[in-house]
């Protein structure tokens, strides 16, 4: 039996540093701003980091750094990089019984272009780690307290339902912080597995796509999600914190003033870091303020850590740390 299980994406990634990529605002852009290189030049970088990520593996590896008892469930290449993935979670201690090798697709594979200043852009080759499909899964030898399940995309979205359905069946509790193809969904489809999901994390910009409100609308989108939410959601907000409803209180946060190195896996260390605090503390049946506290606070505080580092796995906390900041302070009020 197992504390966790966790499902996602596994990839290995490449950090390549430099101040030569010039920052250009233009509407060409999606986001109107880009990150640049003249064409036919050679670039000098200053660094080049080598690591693994992937939301699965990412948040598996707060877990396990926490002290739970972790397995992860996803695809890798028969390469070098998912021989790398493989090392590293072994190393970790995590149970990588679950995990497929892929014939015929390599290890996914990201490329993060960064400046100084922390900004960054990333190429994307998806990989093995998308192509895990309802076969690849051992279901009877799944026997875990809690399933976290990060974005899936690709042939792995299709186990999103089967996956919230046979947790619930099982009485395995869940969290979920979902993808884009998971957002897609509609309210028809995704209310139902909502209301079997004990834990739902979602950015500012998420859950005001998914609710259909402004995104500064917060109390209106929370009074929607708890409608659909069985149990906690959770609206992270970047630079401005977070706000958790159990659905009788809002809790609210800020962040500790921290430099920023890069931002990559900040996402799932807080959602990882939230539900290891919220394991940690819940041995009560009833969902106790100070559990959420302890949650958002362990959540941030590994955020914090992570994007001090290059590598979403580096700076990850081990059971009992927390970083050289104080710990946040967390404020409630009925809904």
């Amino acid at each position: 039996m197992f504390d966790i299980i966790t499902f996602g994406s596994a990839t290995r990634d490449m950090f390549v540093v430099s101040k030569n990529f010039q920052r250009l605002k233009d509407d060409v852009f999606a986001t109107g701003k880009g990150l640049c290189v003249p064409q036919g030049a050679k670039i000098y970088v200053e660094d080049v980091i080598f690591a693994t990520g992937g939301g699965g593996t990412n948040t598996a590896a707060t877990f396990a750094l926490q002290g739970l008892k972790t397995a992860y469930v996803g695809k890798v290449g028969g390469d070098a990089g998912g021989e790398t993935i493989l090392s590293e979670l072994k190393k970790l201690n995590i149970n990588t019984g679950f995990i497929v090798k892929d014939k015929k697709n390599k290890t996914a594979y990201s490329v993060v272009l960064s400046v100084p200043s922390g900004e960054r852009s990333i190429l994307v080759y998806e990989g093995a780690c998308h192509e895990l499909a309802k076969s690849d899964v051992s279901w009877k030898e799944l026997k875990s307290e809690w399933f976290y399940i990060s974005g899936l995309s690709g042939k792995s979205a299709e186990l999103f339902e089967p996956l919230i359905n046979f947790a619930h069946k099982e009485g395995i509790k869940i969290a979920v912080n979902p993808g884009a193809d998971q957002l897609k969904l509609s309210i028809n489809k995704l209310e139902p597995l909502l209301n079997k999901i004990d834990i739902f994390i979602l950015n500012r910009e998420e859950a005001a796509k998914l609710t259909c409100l402004p995104y500064n609308e917060e109390r209106e989108i929370f009074k929607r999600l708890d409608v659909w939410v069985r149990g906690i959601a959770v609206m992270t907000k970047g630079p401005d914190g977070v706000k958790v409803s159990d659905g009788r209180n809002i809790y609210r946060a800020g962040i500790p003033e921290s430099e920023i190195l890069d931002r990559t896996g900040a996402g799932d260390a807080f959602g990882s870091g939230f539900v290891a605090g919220f394991i940690q503390k819940s041995s009560q049946t009833k969902i106790q303020p100070s559990i959420i506290e302890h949650a958002i606070q362990l959540g941030t505080a590994n955020a914090t850590s992570t994007v001090q580092h290059f590598g979403a796995k580096n700076g990850l906390l081990k059971k009992g740390e927390w970083g050289e900041w104080k710990k946040i302070e967390v404020k409630s009020f009925k809904i």
